[in-house]
């Protein structure tokens, strides 16, 4: 489902660049520290830690060789490498990082608490671990409740795959009682909110034709026939301007913590 950079930037990258500045700004690490960017993806996080931050080395892992290609590529700064790595067992030692991040990812690991529990064993006391989601629920990720309220006009079987029924890491409580049942002292949860601007409906639409995520994936499932189906009905519902343009927003919710001392 994840695994194509080429496919993943048109889809949500080019929108996760959007927050990824703004969540690295508001984490205020030291200049010069080591960051680990845990599921890195096609590095949006790693540009913008070395953009905003002034890192002494930022190290991506993500489980996908395609992905870690992709970053390899286009970041292009010898303060950055890449792993391949599983988020539950990152190679990296016991405190040797100052901060450890992750974007967009919770939801997609088997098991979060282990993810958030490296990220907290991989920075030194006092270090910052930070992530943050989409959020998924009603309103929250425009680009997406317009796919699935379509989507399930045309397909009764379409509502439980919807991200917003199940995933649960969309909201601020469950972040916050995951990272502070981690161990992470200190935690706070806050909101960055982006808006969406597509040039014309093909400019929305062809990026689900990618399969990369759970619309896209549920859209290649689909006979021709509802395919076109629901392309119609998108195209009917979305707010274009008399440009044609179509613009939407996007929120993430983001939590970070600290390492305690002891």
């Amino acid at each position: 489902m994840w695994g194509d950079g080429e496919a993943y930037e048109p889809y949500i990258g080019r929108w996760s660049r959007c927050v990824a500045g703004e969540f690295v700004r508001r984490l205020s690490v030291p200049a010069g520290a080591v960051w680990w960017d845990v599921g890195c993806g096609t590095g949006a996080v790693t540009r913008a830690v070395l953009e905003a931050a002034d890192p002494g080395r930022v190290v991506g892992a993500d489980p996908s060789e395609s992905y870690l290609r992709y970053a390899r590529r286009t970041v292009g700064d010898p303060r950055a490498g890449f792993v391949r790595a599983d988020a539950r067992r990152l190679p990296a030692p016991d405190g040797a990082a100052g901060a450890a991040v992750s974007g967009l990812v919770l939801n997609f690991v088997p098991e979060p608490a282990r993810a958030v529990a490296e990220m907290l064993r991989v920075v030194h006391p006092g270090g910052v671990a930070a992530v943050y989601v989409w959020d998924y629920t009603q309103g929250g990720m425009e680009l997406l409740r317009h796919f699935w309220d379509a989507a399930a006009e045309v397909d009764a079987g379409a509502g439980p795959l919807d991200e917003g029924a199940r995933l649960p890491l969309c909201a601020p409580e469950p972040l916050r009682l995951l990272l502070r049942g981690s161990g992470l002292a200190g935690v706070t949860v806050g909101e960055i909110v982006v808006r969406t601007r597509f040039r014309d409906f093909a400019d929305y639409w062809e990026p689900f034709r990618g399969g990369q995520g759970p619309a896209p994936a549920y859209l290649a499932s689909l006979p021709q026939a509802r395919r076109d189906l629901l392309q119609e009905r998108l195209r009917a519902s979305l707010p274009a301007a008399a440009d044609g343009s179509i613009t939407l927003s996007a929120r993430a919710w983001t939590a970070q913590g600290t390492r305690p001392s002891r």
